[in-house]
């Protein structure tokens, strides 16, 4: 008999556990009566600070009470909802439900797609299976998880890119600036900008450090050289080849001083660059900054005349510039 009640009292309690996790818990399906009152006494409370005429509808509803449930707050719920609620349409709502969503189930927490939204509000307004595709797209270039979410959370404007503009630039890196598919994949995690540059100056900055610097592809990815600009490559590079502490390689590599690495002058700061390679003030290197400027202004001015003959892909069509590149790497 004892055991008896004993094993009545085991399924009480475990009973009464089970709807305790069901009540207290986020789950949608899940809701109790109070939770979906609260829902809607929110609900209200934020349709009243946005516009006092907005009327109610379920989708809206909805929207909040999901957003409660991925675990957003109060004051999270009313700034992911401001720009939603005040909207006409449910399509709107169901939009920005949608974005939260997909990023939630990258793995990103409240405070993490609030700064990614903050951040590139255009997301809103990317539909949730476009989002989904592109990221996929990037798992296929080689982001995988955790660098996938570095990558998004430091540039989600890369989720705001077709397919055909992000493919592009990495086939045009492993194409015409002879790359690994492992090192487009590096650029695309630490220099993921990149997508939006033009491709000309791309292949201008990968030549110019191959063949002006001596530098290898390998190390041009090592060493940052996508994050930065190509004048400022140029300006860095040339000020310390004037002052006698960079010199191009021969042809078998070899230099008569010890050049310092690229990303010992590349990268840093300014202030560090001047103190401890170029060893001079800024002052010296704010006017050889100005003379670079004009310099380059007059080489760009002839160029200009040649720029019809870029086909629609923005690729350079100085067929013996790549010419003369890929019988040197070989």
């Amino acid at each position: 008999m004892a055991a008896g009640i004993s094993g009545k009292l085991v399924l009480l309690w475990t009973f009464r556990g089970a709807r305790a996790h069901l009540c207290c818990g986020r789950n949608p399906f899940y809701l109790t009566l109070h939770d979906k009152q609260q829902t809607v006494s929110l609900y209200r409370s934020l349709c009243s600070r946005h516009d006092q005429n907005l009327e109610p509808t379920a989708v809206r509803e909805e929207m909040v009470g999901s957003l409660v449930n991925m675990g957003f707050t109060e004051p999270q719920v009313e700034q992911l909802t401001k720009g939603a609620l005040s909207s006409r349409t449910d399509r709107a709502v169901n939009q920005h439900l949608s974005t939260v969503s997909a990023l939630v189930a990258l793995g990103f927490n409240p405070s993490s797609v609030l700064k990614i939204l903050d951040k590139c509000p255009e997301l809103y307004r990317v539909k949730g299976v476009l989002l989904q595709q592109r990221v996929d797209n990037l798992r296929k270039l080689g982001l995988m998880e955790g660098s996938l979410q570095r990558v998004i959370s430091h540039y989600p404007q890369l989720l705001t890119l077709p397919l055909k503009r992000v493919n592009g630039v990495s086939r045009f890196l492993r194409e015409k600036c002879l790359l690994t598919v492992q090192q487009v994949t590096d650029i695309l995690r630490d220099s993921p900008s990149v997508v939006l540059e033009d491709t000309g100056r791309l292949e201008h900055r990968v030549q110019y450090a191959y063949f002006r610097m001596g530098i290898q592809q390998a190390e041009m990815v090592r060493s940052g050289l996508f994050r930065v600009s190509l004048e400022e490559v140029r300006c860095r590079h040339s000020f310390l080849e004037r002052r006698g502490l960079y010199q191009t390689p021969d042809k078998k590599g070899y230099t008569s001083i010890v050049n310092p690495k690229l990303k010992d002058f590349l990268t840093v700061p300014e202030d560090t660059f001047l103190r401890k390679v170029a060893l001079a003030t800024r002052e010296e290197f704010e006017v050889f900054r100005k003379l670079m400027e004009r310099e380059m202004q007059g080489e760009e001015e002839p160029e200009s005349s040649n720029s019809e003959e870029e086909d629609e892909d923005g690729y350079e069509s100085e067929d013996r510039r790549r010419m003369s590149y890929r019988r040197r790497k070989k």
